[in-house]
């Protein structure tokens, strides 16, 4: 047994499908999913020593690679200040600051923790907005994890053969 079998058989009797997303059970495509233990530059190495390019580049944050020697200076400097405070921080303003001031654009901004919170925000400002009570989805994607979202979504839900809303 590999030891990303070893890992899936754990984490099935942990998690619902073994994993944190219903895209990475791969159980639409069979297999067992890979663990990832390491990544450098563009590379992920899994579990069982297998290298890959990330080609995904955890969805974004990663854009620069792995371990790389600048953002690690900057992460180590941050984590010595503390790893989270759940209160406003003088960096946040500077990153706000940075983003209005190269993207002109934008007046204003939220930053959010995930792709599914900055969904739910973008519609409820929507909705807010507009007075309207409906938005637009296309079936077969993917908008975030959330129930009014989910309905004819895409790989994540067809890969457990999850319906495609509750009702």
């Amino acid at each position: 047994m590999t030891s990303s079998e070893e890992l899936f058989e754990r984490a099935r009797a942990l998690m619902p499908g073994g994993v944190n997303s219903p895209v990475r059970a791969f159980g639409s495509v069979g297999g067992t999913p890979p663990f990832m233990v390491s990544g450098r530059g563009p590379y992920l190495t899994d579990a069982d020593g297998r290298e890959y390019v990330d080609l995904v580049c955890s969805w974004g944050p990663a854009l620069l690679g792995h371990a790389h020697p600048e953002v690690l200076a900057a992460v180590h400097a941050a984590v010595d200040r503390g790893l989270s405070f759940g209160a406003s921080t003088p960096a946040e303003i500077e990153l706000a600051e940075l983003v209005t001031g190269r993207i002109g654009a934008v007046e204003r901004l939220r930053m959010v923790s995930t792709g599914t919170e900055a969904t739910m925000t973008a519609v409820r400002l929507a909705r807010g907005f507009t007075g309207h009570n409906l938005v637009i989805k296309f079936a077969g994607c993917y908008h975030g994890h959330l129930d009014g979202l989910l309905a004819a979504a895409g790989s994540g839900v067809a890969t457990l053969a999850l319906p495609g809303s509750a009702g």
